[in-house]
């Protein structure tokens, strides 16, 4: 009788080839998954988790929805890339349903964040000059301190976390950073007429959830529109439903002069983002200035569609909007039973953060190697805070099995 052989790996062999053959550019929690659906992931050795990363956003519409994967793998037998020399099929198709989607005239496509924010900027200094009248080479680009854009030259060139910005100068000259949260400090800077645009996360993701007061934003387009400056929304972390709202610029009405979106752009499938506009600044934009060659590739086109959707038909949105109410409520009361070990929480729709209180050399990464032998991953930012944002189809039933894991974990602290 033939023996099947079969090549599965273990966790720490896994691990091990990655420690000896890749970039440590990453300090991941030491599981090692093979498998997703809905919420919940398995490791190789078939253990089973609550995923309340989802990949920092990228799968809202939870692992391997059957939609989305069946879009990809239809078009995938079809046609995967023509480069942006020819037309194809399904890219004037997806442009056309994501303006719509979105409240636009025209999106241009890329295939990552950073890709997406870098886009944004090269718009909003190509607009400065041709239809502002700044003087060539003196825009300036206000961006928040504290904030996460990305990992480009220019993006770090624009943060102010020594662990992004450390050896990898001379930076890019033309940013200002401006006090997260304080419209004030905002309307001095605009009085320079170099500003071309102010770039702003409604919601800091990287920095620990850091939700800023309710009319802030609102309060900082106005003053963008006073003053003829661009109000650009990176909502590649905050939108597609993870807020409770289809972008968290929507809790306050506010319609980016220039939105940018990934991650959940693809439901996690596969890299897509886009930066959408109206025509007075996309068509600043000439044949040879700025692409990609993967950018609006149809297999790109087809996922994202169905990964849109998908946020609609399964009421994603609300979803997060209604849980997120219950986990706010949940995460208080840990608090408050743990006040020695929870200093601070956060929660926006399904987007929450646990600032853990340092002691006896116990960290949040403690915390979060506990919660995975107890069957949720997690991850800390900066130190001392643990992000929650489980995928968007998670159930009541399912975060409440959730928040009794974290409850047991933080009391156990």
């Amino acid at each position: 009788m033939e023996t099947i052989m079969t090549n599965k790996t273990t966790s720490s062999k896994a691990i091990e080839l990655e420690d000896k053959y890749g970039a440590h550019n990453y300090h991941p929690l030491p599981v090692v998954l093979e498998r997703g659906e809905g919420a919940l992931v398995w490791d190789v050795e078939g253990n089973q988790y609550y995923d309340f990363l989802a990949a920092y956003s990228a799968v809202n519409q939870g692992h391997c929805h059957p939609k989305i994967v069946g879009a990809l793998l239809e078009q995938a037998q079809k046609l995967t890339l023509t480069s942006r020399a020819f037309y194809n099929d399904c890219l004037g198709e997806y442009e056309k349903f994501v303006t719509n989607y979105f409240g636009y005239d025209k999106i241009l496509p890329m295939n990552t964040g950073a890709e997406g924010v870098e886009t944004a900027l090269k718009l909003a200094r190509k607009w400065a000059y041709e239809k502002k009248g700044i003087a060539e080479n003196e825009a300036k680009i206000i961006v928040c301190k504290n904030n996460f854009h990305g990992r480009t030259i220019t993006i770090v060139s624009a943060s102010n976390d020594p662990d992004a910005r450390k050896n990898f100068g001379p930076y890019t000259p033309g940013i200002i950073a401006v006090e997260y949260n304080n419209a004030e400090a905002l309307k001095e800077l605009l009085k320079d007429k170099t500003v071309a645009a102010f770039l702003i996360e409604p919601i800091q993701g990287e920095a620990g959830v850091i939700i800023p007061d309710e009319g802030y934003l609102k309060t900082c387009y106005d003053l963008c529109k006073e003053n003829n400056v661009l109000f650009i929304a990176d909502e590649i972390q905050s939108g597609l439903g993870r807020t409770g709202k289809l972008l968290a610029c929507d809790h306050e009405n506010v319609h980016p002069d220039i939105l940018i979106l990934g991650k959940a752009l693809s439901g996690g499938t596969y890299p897509v983002s886009g930066v959408l506009t109206n025509n007075e600044i996309m068509l600043c934009i000439k044949p040879g200035q700025h692409g990609s060659t993967y950018g609006g590739n149809p297999l790109a086109c087809k996922v994202a569609i169905a990964a849109l959707k998908v946020l609609k038909e399964e009421q994603l949105s609300e979803n997060a909007e209604r849980l997120g109410k219950i986990l706010l409520k949940e995460l208080k009361q840990i608090q408050e039973e743990n006040s020695q070990v929870v200093k601070a929480v956060r929660c926006k729709g399904l987007w929450a953060a646990m600032v853990i209180n340092e002691k006896d050399g116990k960290s949040a990464w403690d915390v979060c190697i506990e919660l995975m032998k107890n069957g949720l991953l997690a991850k800390p930012t900066h130190g001392d805070t643990i992000r929650f944002a489980p995928p968007l189809v998670i159930t009541e039933e399912q975060l409440m099995e959730c928040v009794a894991i974290i409850k047991k974990v933080v009391a156990k602290f």
